[in-house]
């Protein structure tokens, strides 16, 4: 119908389009050009991968995985890690069960995708947009061959495209089935086990053609996370994470309903762990720092480490002769610097290698009062300063001392000594809980602390590690303390690729206090609850015992070494007779004596300077030092620099946490969950 102007004539309709129009028009003509374009450079560079590609028996005779040489502090080999290679199962050797197993939980359109799944970066963007929190997209099947077989585990956007490029190449090159055939026998599944027979045998102690409907749902389900559902370090979590893939293998339609239910995970039986001792729970500490180190390298390496074997043989054997019954015990053991000259993660790596050392926490109890005590010493008090042991309810909380009774006026130090509560409370109380958090992070604790009056008795959980850490820092006179294991890495000729650097620590407290608080570590040994751990030198250190003896500690150092040792059950319930005083301080002695015997004994420096603004006038000009050359913690528990006191607030940067005594991802990765 024609449009008619003002006059009702008609007037012609015009064909121009709109601006809108015009800008959607160019949007698709430029936006389909830079697509087809897109197309066909990502067409070039997959037809060019898939032409450089190794053939498939290149490919078969190819080895991955890395080859390495752990030696001592003296030079002396502790350890040989390296892959472990079954035997090569083409893919009809294969069990079926395997394969599905396997395709069902890695990449259930396998079959269909080209080696990219489009569907799966669709949902992963959706999500990503959804929440926020970026494109965390799955790798296929034949992306996780790709990454195994040319490239490393970096994060990297240019490392995803290239392994994007591979995967499309070898789907180009290569069919399904040759391309699962090398992805089951070349991807990693723990414990040096590349490839499903060398998994078999590993954790089944039978050949890879013979694994069964359990076997493969645990195999399938290591791919994740290698270390942390290992069998041979956590059954639990190995079983656990099989029946999920179980359940997926269910919903896949891979195995009936009926089939599922008539699985009996209990009834399988994992072959034992050969040539293990407690070693292996200080390498599994420290070898994973080397993807920290040297993230990208990949060949053969020597790393030389902080382990003393003969105060590690001393150490097992304190742990293994004094634990009691039923019961686990763990011991860290550091130099002056922070390296760990030995650690014990439990009574028995080859039954359990859960690291109790440095993955498990638990209640302090009485050995937190080292926080308390230093706190009190920061805020002016003195070891010799009087102090009332008496009852006290602070918020509704009571303490009692352990014998339920008390001793009225004494001293500081004495009250440290012989570990009253209600003094602990009193002092808690008077410098402030939050004060005590602070010191507590200063010093390296990493774990939750919550600030209710309990806390001042050891009611936070900690770890053994961190425990040590902080104990060795007053030993340090103040001095932070990192706790580390690995001093160099060298080629297998020669070349050094890595060397630590010897660095001092920030001062986390002043001298007055890393005084007073050692003469009070070493009255709790002479006189104290610690009288067990003398060795017949100066010994200073401090017990802990928590709530119906499930948790007994003693920590303590003498001639530049700090060793920590902590027993208790997994299970967290009591132990008949476990305190502090006895066998974790019996267990410190006994390794105490042969780690410190070809060292001189040392005199600890007790003697307390007060600093200037506890002094008369006429006093400060013998006073040494700056008391502004020191780290300290505001009332939320946060580090503050030296020099930054007098900075205005929107000038002061952002607190920094203490460095952490271990990487968390290692120890999930590495050691396993906590037991239940």
């Amino acid at each position: 119908m024609a449009r008619k102007d003002v006059k009702g004539r008609s007037a012609p309709v015009s064909d121009e389009p709109t601006g809108l129009r015009r800008f959607f028009r160019k949007l698709l003509v430029w936006g389909g050009s830079l697509a087809v374009l897109g197309l066909l450079a990502l067409a070039l560079a997959v037809g060019l991968t898939a032409r450089s590609l190794p053939d498939f028996e290149e490919l078969k005779s190819s080895q991955v995985g890395q080859t390495i040489l752990v030696r001592a502090r003296d030079g002396t080999e502790l350890v040989s890690i390296g892959p472990s290679y079954g035997k090569w199962l083409k893919h009809d050797e294969i069990p079926q069960v395997m394969r599905t197993a396997m395709v069902s939980v890695e990449d259930r359109r396998f079959r269909s995708h080209p080696g990219v799944d489009p569907i799966g970066l669709a949902r992963a963007g959706y999500m990503a947009v959804v929440t926020g929190k970026g494109l965390r997209a799955t790798s296929t099947i034949t992306q996780q061959l790709a990454r195994t077989v040319f490239l490393n585990n970096s994060r990297s956007y240019t490392r995803k495209l290239r392994e994007a490029v591979l995967a499309l190449a070898m789907e180009w090159k290569f069919s399904k089935d040759q391309i699962l055939e090398l992805y089951l026998n070349k991807v990693y599944f723990g414990g040096g086990a590349y490839g499903v027979d060398a998994a078999s045998r590993k954790f089944f102690g039978h050949p890879g053609t013979g694994i069964t409907l359990p076997e493969a749902a645990i195999i399938a389900g290591l791919v994740k996370a290698p270390s942390h559902y290992s069998p041979t370090a956590d059954t639990e979590a190995a079983v656990g994470r099989a029946k999920v893939v179980l359940s997926v293998m269910e919903g896949n339609g891979d195995v009936t309903p009926s089939q599922a239910a008539a699985v009996d995970f209990a009834a399988i039986k994992f072959a034992a762990e050969r040539n293990q001792n407690s070693v292996r729970y200080f390498t599994d500490w420290a070898l994973p720092q080397l993807d920290l180190l040297l993230p990208d390298n990949t060949q053969a390496i020597e790393v030389w480490t902080t382990l003393d074997p003969k105060m590690q043989a001393a150490a097992t054997k304190a742990i293994e002769t004094n634990t009691p019954k039923g019961a686990q015990g763990a011991l860290v053991s550091m130099d002056r610097d922070g390296a760990v000259l030995a650690m014990v993660g439990g009574t028995d790596y080859v039954t359990s290698n859960y690291n109790r050392a440095v993955n498990a926490v638990r209640q302090p109890g009485s050995a937190w009062k080292l926080f308390v005590y230093l706190a009190a010493l920061e805020a002016g008090y003195t070891p010799n300063d009087r102090v009332v042991d008496e009852p006290v309810t602070i918020d509704g909380w009571s303490p009692r001392n352990s014998g339920g009774t008390y001793a009225g006026e004494i001293d500081v130090r004495t009250a440290f000594a012989y570990s009253k509560n209600t003094v602990a409370a009193q002092l808690g109380n008077e410098v402030g809980f939050s004060a005590v958090a602070g010191i507590a992070r200063r010093f390296g604790i990493t774990t939750p602390i919550s600030t209710v009056p309990s806390m001042v008795l050891g009611s936070n959980e900690v770890r053994v590690i961190d425990m040590t850490r902080a104990f060795a820092a007053v030993s340090a006179k103040g001095r932070a303390v990192d706790p580390y294991g690995i001093t160099k890495i060298q080629t297998v000729d020669g070349k050094v690729l890595f060397q630590r650097e010897v660095k001092e620590g920030p001062l986390l407290v002043p001298a007055y206090v890393s005084a007073g608080i050692t003469d009070l570590l070493q009255s709790a040994v002479s006189i104290g609850t610690g009288r067990a751990a003398n060795i017949g030198r100066p010994v200073a250190g401090k017990t802990g015992t928590t709530n119906s003896n499930k948790d007994g500690w003693f920590l303590g150092f003498s001639s530049g070494i700090t060793t920590g040792v902590w027993m208790g059950r997994d299970d967290a319930k009591p132990v008949g007779g476990l305190q502090g005083g006895t066998a974790p301080a019996r267990a410190f002695a006994a390794y105490m004596s042969v780690a410190v015997a070809n060292r001189p004994a040392e005199k600890f420096d007790t003697e307390v300077t007060l600093p200037a603004w506890q002094l008369e006038p006429d006093d400060e000009a013998q006073l040494g030092g700056n008391p502004d050359e020191y780290y300290y913690a505001d009332e939320q528990g946060n580090m503050v620099e030296p020099s930054r006191q007098d900075l205005p607030p929107e000038q002061v940067p952002e607190p920094q946490a203490p460095p952490p005594a271990a990487n968390d991802e290692f120890l999930r990765e590495a050691t396993g969950a906590r037991p239940n």
